[in-house]
């Protein structure tokens, strides 16, 4: 019998694709781009109103008065323009905390399309077979979703272990619901595993102080990258014909929701590879020190100015790409929440130096690092020689082990950015 002060309680999304119609599909968009607009709206008289008027009282009223002289938002729930605003007062609370930018108006084109619905109780989800479940869809109907975890549903649900609400999102693939679970479970136990320390490159995508590595190959591929050349190819002829002004073709918007789907299917098999490598860090593995890498500078252009324009542009260009395809911040992320909930920890400790320094002797000689690869200490009295990553490994773990580690991260998804002042239009 677990005791009632071991249990925590947590909570995770379940991500499932919903089967929805044509004219189930057109009234789903037409929710999105009213919370959407809702947004803008909401933003706009934001920015209007002077700091004593932006209160929560005074923009419900606004979003109310709003949803009846505009008809257009109609379509939207109640509940769900009621998360729209709790959604942005938090954004803001956010960049006053420092966590994140200031809110701004959301694109029709950049904007991931999505409703919230905050009640779980308007879901009324049953099983319907082993594949397949309904869910109850505020404004749209019944519809299906595909069945692929148990869910606390029926009988199954209890005030510990229950859905509190879900989340429409739609990409290439089109719509999915994911649904917000929260449940009480057993605390961790301390995790008894070993240090170990995390070098992170474009080569080798992973590499361990204990000389493990952990490596993929390509996301696509030889013909399905082919494919996605003469797509490109494709789009690039058609946008020539179009004339400035002229709407989209229907054949170019085929084009692009192609090429759309093959780069979908590369971060999916992406994603699919950083889980179960974090997964299994993180199990094997008490202590996980990585690097606090700043990598949007790492990948800022080398393109210059006209007066001074800079130099190996090309060869630059490609680097960032491959740094931005490794997505070395999406798997810190992960190993930080995985890293907690096993009962580990994460650090983080300065990354400058940590390439360039011997492992064996400590000493910092130039010229060691003779290629990605091969690391060989010029330091006369060490010579030592060995796989550069795993060198770098091991000199971050040296950092934590020397007392010289940053805040932990564990327990959190996302490091918080230093404090800084309120934006001018927020204050």
């Amino acid at each position: 019998m677990v005791s009632q002060d071991t249990l925590v309680k947590r909570q995770f999304g379940h991500r499932a694709r919903l089967a929805l119609s044509h004219a189930e599909v057109l009234k789903t968009d037409d929710q999105a781009h009213a919370a959407r607009t809702l947004w803008n709206l909401l933003h706009a008289w934001w920015q209007m109103m002077p700091k004593e008027k932006r209160t929560l009282a005074n923009a419900d009223a606004a979003i109310r008065q709003a949803r009846e002289d505009i008809d257009f938002l109609a379509v939207l729930p109640a509940q769900a323009a009621q998360a729209v605003l709790k959604t942005y007062v938090r954004a803001w609370k956010n960049c006053w905390e420092g966590r994140a930018d200031a809110p701004n108006f959301k694109g029709r084109l950049r904007t991931v399309m999505s409703v919230d619905i905050p009640q779980g109780r308007d879901l009324n989800i049953t099983r319907v077979h082993r594949r397949w479940g309904q869910v109850n869809l505020p404004k749209v109907g019944r519809v299906r979703f595909r069945w692929t975890k148990d869910l606390p549903v029926g009988k199954h649900a209890t005030t510990e272990n229950r859905i509190t609400g879900a989340r429409l999102v739609k990409d290439v693939l089109g719509w999915h619901i994911t649904f917000r679970v929260q449940t009480l479970e057993a605390g961790p136990e301390p995790h008894q595993g070993p240090e170990v320390g995390i070098d992170v490159g474009v080569n080798v995508p992973i590499a361990l102080s204990d000389g493990q590595t952990y490596e993929h190959g390509e996301w696509l591929t030889e013909k399905e990258k082919a494919k996605l050349l003469h797509l490109d190819q494709r789009a690039a002829r058609r946008k020539q014909h179009r004339k400035p002004g002229e709407r989209t073709s229907r054949r170019l918007h085929r084009t692009y929701d192609q090429i759309a789907g093959l780069r979908a299917k590369a971060k999916r098999r992406a994603l699919d590879w950083q889980h179960r490598t974090t997964t299994a860090i993180a199990r094997t593995y008490g202590t996980v020190v990585v690097e606090a890498l700043t990598i949007t500078n790492m990948v800022k252009s080398a393109r210059g100015t006209i007066e001074e324009p800079g130099k190996n542009v090309a060869q630059k260009s490609g680097l960032n790409r491959s740094i931005s395809g490794e997505a070395w911040g999406r798997t810190v992320t992960m190993l930080t929440y995985k890293t907690a909930r096993l009962g580990g920890t994460l650090h983080k400790v300065p990354a400058p130096g940590t390439s360039q320094r011997c492992s064996a002797c400590g000493i910092t000689t130039p010229g060691s690092r003779e290629s990605q690869a091969v690391f060989v200490c010029k330091n006369p009295d060490c010579g030592w020689s060995g796989n550069a990553d795993h060198n770098a490994a091991h000199n971050v773990l040296h950092l934590y082990r020397m007392g010289l580690a940053l805040i932990p991260a564990a327990g959190r998804a996302v490091v918080r950015r230093a404090q800084r002042v309120k934006p001018a239009t927020a204050r």
